[in-house]
């Protein structure tokens, strides 16, 4: 495990953005832990998040990237906190877009804000967390009806790695294949386990043997 991922999943949790317990994810399934990423609350916290985002989309794609695309709502300070990271941290300025979740119909118009998407342009999307990857599948054909651009990436803060459609492939393995993108993802529940079952956070320990017992059988249940 990289050293980055051991301290962006330190972050989340000193930010209260990753937790264990007993929640309901979006699918309606109950899960031993979640990840919120609208607990990152202030200017600093967004600009570290920024910084592990950057150097993930810096590593994976290099120039190879023209515009970050930011699904509202919680897609919105990412695109932007990264835009920023990678112009002062890595000398590249990308555009920034983001969409709104109902079109307006006055002033500029439109569903989609900030950087005007062109043919030819090369589109990563941010996103804080995928399970069943369906935000995504809504993402890519609102991208190209606006212009011929081609998405490139998606890069997520956690990858829940769980099932897709099929038992032995992830739902984000299953949106690189189908939608013939490349997926990052900054750190995976796998490596939020392996950490943090043996490392305390600020002297503290945050994964219990309950919780650890619990995501197993979460795991075994419904990832792969």
């Amino acid at each position: 495990m990289l050293s980055r991922t051991r301290t962006f999943i330190d972050f989340m949790v000193r930010c209260d953005v990753l937790t264990f317990g007993d929640f309901i994810a979006k699918s309606g399934r109950p899960t031993p832990y979640f990840v919120n990423a609208g607990r990152y609350r202030t200017g600093e916290q967004l600009r570290e998040l920024g910084r592990f985002y950057a150097a993930a989309i810096d590593e994976a794609f290099g120039d190879g990237v023209d515009v970050l695309f930011g699904p509202a709502y919680k897609g919105i300070p990412l695109a932007v906190t990264t835009g920023i990271a990678l112009a002062e941290q890595h000398g590249r300025d990308l555009g920034v877009c983001f969409d709104r979740k109902e079109a307006k119909d006055h002033g500029e118009g439109g569903s989609l804000i900030g950087h005007p998407l062109a043919d030819g342009d090369r589109v990563v999307i941010v996103e804080d967390v995928t399970t069943a990857g369906t935000s995504v599948r809504e993402t890519v054909p609102l991208l190209q009806a606006a212009a011929n651009v081609e998405v490139v990436g998606l890069v997520v803060g956690v990858d829940r790695r769980e099932r897709g459609t099929r038992e032995d492939v992830s739902a984000l393995d299953e949106l690189a294949i189908s939608l013939g993108l490349r997926t990052v993802s900054l750190a995976t529940i796998d490596d939020i386990v392996e950490h943090l079952a043996q490392a305390t956070v600020d002297g503290r320990r945050v994964l219990g043997d309950d919780d650890l017992a619990r995501i197993a059988a979460y795991r075994d249940a419904f990832g792969v």
